[in-house]
């Protein structure tokens, strides 16, 4: 057997497999011996069947199919060898005159090679990364929803400015269905707000959505908007009034801390607030690291040049899928799915030349720690490392969740090294100035 390789270009080749009757001769006589050994033929004794009916009935699909693991395990094993580094799947090329009959075979097969690049992780670019605060107005606000969430429920007959408002806002053309508690301060006009005060249960507000918040994005909250909706939605929705009720607003003591955070942790509502800062910061800052990752991969496959095979690439995505595409097809996959897999070789790149890698131990304090914070929220503060232990072991049995758990992992570890490495500009912000830089508004 004889390999060979040509050029076409810095990312196309094409190799040559050429396969001889002495590669495969030994390999089709034993099948076709056994099948002879096994063979059932009307008129003949088992194992007596002549070979020359068992090559005539057998031989050809022997043959073709010997001839292709031959051709599979040396292709393979060559592009191991080169140390070629591929994009999709070698492509056999068809040859319509092909002989089967003849002693020696040839086959082709394209090839698609994975670019020659450099990745410039402090490279200058325009990436921002927040720091979300807790302002004292956004302070101010919690400890009142506390006080009004742990307060005495009042039910009144006819609502008042600051009266809490269950009901339901539809709207039947745009599927609009929803329930929504609201205050009258909550809309960005007072002439919006006026319109839910002096009303009873039973009473039907009518409001446009058009300008109805200071951020659109609200509509996703109160009428269940989905975010490709919200911007420039224009309707009218029905505010069916169900219960009216005002607060007795908890007093800010001792009882009420204890209630929060357990017996003497906080004793003041200074401390009541930082507490609150802290919580609402620690959670802020996995929102802007999520950004600030997104960010990054964005102007990492802005700024990093370099060609693909794309027709190779377009050839290959017409028969890899489990329905063949025709050639329009193809590009439109390709055009749709070439961004992630600019990224997928950049990432490759930089995990290589960083040294990035997940070891199990890593995997099990990872998973540790999400074991950990999902038991807080039910309450079990303190669980003990054998009950840890036993739910990680449990968890790290599931192939399908430690393939979710380590691309988890490895995203942390290129969070912490664009954080080091990467050129970025910080900025402060308040959340509700990170959302409106989050969605470019």
């Amino acid at each position: 057997m004889n390999i060979t390789r040509e050029q076409v270009d810095a990312l196309n080749a094409v190799v040559t497999v050429a396969v001889t009757k002495e590669d495969y001769k030994q390999k089709v006589d034993k099948v076709l011996q056994d099948y002879r050994k096994n063979a059932s033929i009307p008129g003949f004794r088992k194992g007596a069947v002549p070979m020359s009916l068992i090559e005539k009935q057998y031989g050809k699909a022997v043959l073709l199919e010997e001839v292709n693991k031959i051709l599979q395990g040396s292709l393979n094993d060559y592009l191991v060898a080169e140390k070629l580094d591929i994009l999709g799947n070698p492509l056999p090329k068809v040859t319509e005159d092909f002989n089967w009959d003849a002693d020696d075979f040839s086959f082709e097969f394209e090839l698609g090679l994975a670019p020659e690049f450099s990745v410039d992780l402090g490279a200058k670019n325009k990436v921002v990364k927040y720091n979300i605060t807790a302002d004292e107005t956004m302070l101010t606000e919690q400890v009142e929803r506390i006080q009004k969430q742990f307060g005495k429920l009042i039910s009144k007959e006819k609502s008042e400015e600051g009266d809490d408002i269950r009901g339901r806002f539809t709207n039947e053309e745009k599927g609009i269905d929803a329930e929504a508690t609201i205050t009258s301060d909550i809309f960005k006009t007072k002439t919006t707000g006026k319109k839910f005060l002096g009303k009873k249960v039973g009473d039907v507000v009518t409001v446009s959505t058009k300008g109805l918040f200071d951020d659109d994005h609200k509509l996703m909250d109160y009428l269940k908007v989905g975010h490709d909706d919200v911007h420039g939605l224009d309707v009218e929705v029905n505010f069916t009034i169900e219960e009216i009720n005002t607060s007795e607003l908890a007093e800010l003591n001792q009882e009420l801390f204890d209630k929060l955070f357990g017996e003497g942790v906080v004793t003041s509502e200074a401390q009541l607030k930082e507490k609150i800062k802290e919580d609402a910061e620690q959670q802020f800052a996995s929102q802007a690291d999520q950004k600030f990752l997104n960010d990054v991969t964005e102007s990492l496959i802005e700024n990093t040049k370099f060609d693909l095979p794309n027709e190779f690439l377009v050839k290959w995505l017409q028969t890899a899928g489990e329905s063949p595409l025709t050639q329009e097809e193809a590009e439109a996959e390709f055009k749709k799915s070439e961004s992630g897999l600019r990224y997928q070789l950049i990432e490759g790149k930089v995990i290589a030349e960083n040294g990035l890698q997940i070891t199990f131990d890593d995997l099990k304090a990872y998973t540790a720690e999400v074991i950990k914070k999902q038991m807080a929220q039910f309450g079990q503060l303190n669980p003990t490392d054998e009950d840890v232990e036993g739910i990680v072991a449990r968890v790290l049995s599931n192939k399908d969740e430690v393939k979710r758990l380590s691309e988890q992992v490895m995203s942390e570890k290129m969070l912490n090294l664009f954080k080091e490495k990467v050129a970025v500009k910080a900025k402060d912000v308040t959340y509700q100035e990170f959302i409106k830089e989050m969605y470019g508004e």
